[in-house]
Order: structure tokens, then C-alpha cells, then sequence
């Protein structure tokens, strides 16, 4: 089992940038990749990044390409976001999670992190 802490969220206006972090403990050698999402009220949580944690290959969503860098510290089994020229509909709980394969399911969720930014 994998137990995933996020931080970093907070307020910001429109342009601002911030740096969301998510601490991995317990079972992380089986981790393949691990991925960012968010979630407003009322909407299906949406992928946002995600990164392999061997090889350091990203994905993101178009939403954020160009806008938000995603990377990971194996030493410190930390994966980042680093969000920039954020924009209020970045606005959202953001989650990180792990797979264990390229065709697992993302699982041991964290508890998120609120990004808030005002316009």
C-alpha cells in the first residue's frame, strides 16, 4: 500500500504560479507512474500530468501543456507540479495518485490539495 500526502495549494491570482508536492510512503518500488487531477465541485475529476517515475516520460493534459511542469525526486519518492500562468479555471481540489503499470488503474489517492485563483 502507498500512502500519498499532497501540498503546496493555496491563492493566487491569474499569471501567479505555485508548486504542488506529493509525498509517497509505504509500498513505492512497485510504482510505475505517478499522476496529478483535479476536481471542481460537480465535475468529474480530470487528469492533469503524469510522469514515469523510471524514465521521467510526462503526460499532460492540453489543458495545462506549455503551462504546468511536472517532476519527480526518487531519492525523496516526492513528484512536483510546478503550475505557471495560472489561469482561474485551473481552479480546483488537485490530487495526485500511482499505477503500478501502464494498464493499471490510478489508485491510493491522496487528500488534495485546494488551488484557488482569483481573476
Amino acid at each position: 500500500q502507498v500512502q500519498l500526502v499532497e501540498s503546496g495549494g493555496g491563492l493566487v491570482q491569474a499569471g501567479g504560479s505555485l508548486r504542488l508536492s506529493c509525498a509517497a510512503s509505504g509500498r513505492t518500488f512497485s510504482t510505475y507512474s505517478m499522476g496529478w487531477f483535479r476536481q471542481v465541485p460537480g465535475k468529474e475529476r480530470e487528469f492533469v500530468s503524469s510522469i514515469r517515475t523510471s524514465s521521467g516520460s510526462t503526460s499532460y493534459a492540453d489543458s495545462v501543456k506549455g503551462r504546468f511542469t511536472t517532476s519527480v525526486d526518487n531519492a525523496k519518492k516526492t513528484v512536483y507540479l510546478q503550475m505557471n500562468s495560472l489561469k482561474p479555471e485551473d481552479t480546483a481540489v488537485y490530487y495526485c495518485a500511482v499505477r503500478n503499470s501502464a494498464l493499471s488503474s490510478w489508485g491510493s489517492w491522496g487528500q488534495g490539495t485546494q488551488v484557488t485563483v482569483s481573476s
